[in-house]
């Protein structure tokens, strides 16, 4: 049974969360908070496997509540709970140990998705939330910064102590790199690469401990903002 607890200041939508987690035969709420900072002393009791949290909230963010709970490991993960209002907190929450993002208005099925992905260590995330993220927080501070030819708001040239990082990943972790990029599972990437989910967890987490990353969702940051991968968002 996955243990989750709930994080939202308004009432009816922990009311309405904790209702459609607990309609699930392998989920159940073992707690609720209104905010952060009960969020955090919750987290440090009850042991969860996953958290669903807002991001604003009075008395303490989201962000921050987050930052701290992953720091005491006292939560297996925590998944955001957003609104396109809330698009440019998404790579704070990253950045604050996040594993994945859930739509506040998600259906029942994607929720509980949501929370199985968590507790496995996979992220999911929708792509029009990553492309927000890279978009109006990755993108957008290099084009203020200026960049190295191009037009306007192009995305500037990967910092150089990128480059020993990236040359440091082996062919398969590159490959396994561009899985996490597509928003793979470790199941796809398995089957995708011929090898089995405990290789794919061993690669993830070479890869992640090369780039720094905490997470899936850290990782994905990385391949962007290292040039890795770009983005083609012409569409």
């Amino acid at each position: 049974m996955i243990r989750v607890v709930i994080v939202d200041d308004q009432a009816v939508v922990r009311t309405g969360l904790g209702m459609m987690v607990d309609a699930e035969p392998d989920l159940t709420v073992v707690g609720q908070a209104p905010n952060g900072a009960e969020a955090i002393a919750v987290c440090a009791e009850l042991r969860p496997d996953v958290v669903l949290m807002d991001v604003r909230m009075p008395v303490l963010d989201g962000i921050s509540a987050t930052r701290s709970i992953v720091s005491a490991g006292t939560a297996g993960a925590v998944v955001i709970l957003t609104t396109f209002d809330d698009e440019e907190y998404l790579l704070d929450a990253v950045q604050a140990g996040a594993l994945g993002f859930l739509l506040k208005d998600a259906g029942p099925d994607l929720i509980a998705a949501g929370v199985r992905s968590a507790h496995t260590g996979d992220t999911l995330i929708a792509p029009s939330m990553t492309r927000a993220l890279l978009e109006n927080r990755l993108l957008g501070a290099r084009s203020g910064g200026g960049t190295t030819g191009g037009a306007a708001g192009a995305p500037a040239v990967p910092p150089a102590e990128h480059a020993p990082v990236l040359a440091s990943l082996s062919a398969r972790e590159r490959e396994v790199l561009t899985a996490l990029v597509r928003g793979a599972s470790n199941a796809q990437i398995a089957k995708d690469l011929w090898i089995s989910e405990a290789t794919v967890k061993t690669h993830i987490s070479s890869v992640l401990g090369k780039v720094g990353a905490a997470s899936r969702v850290q990782a994905v940051v990385f391949a962007y903002e290292s040039g890795f991968v770009r983005p083609d968002w012409s569409a």
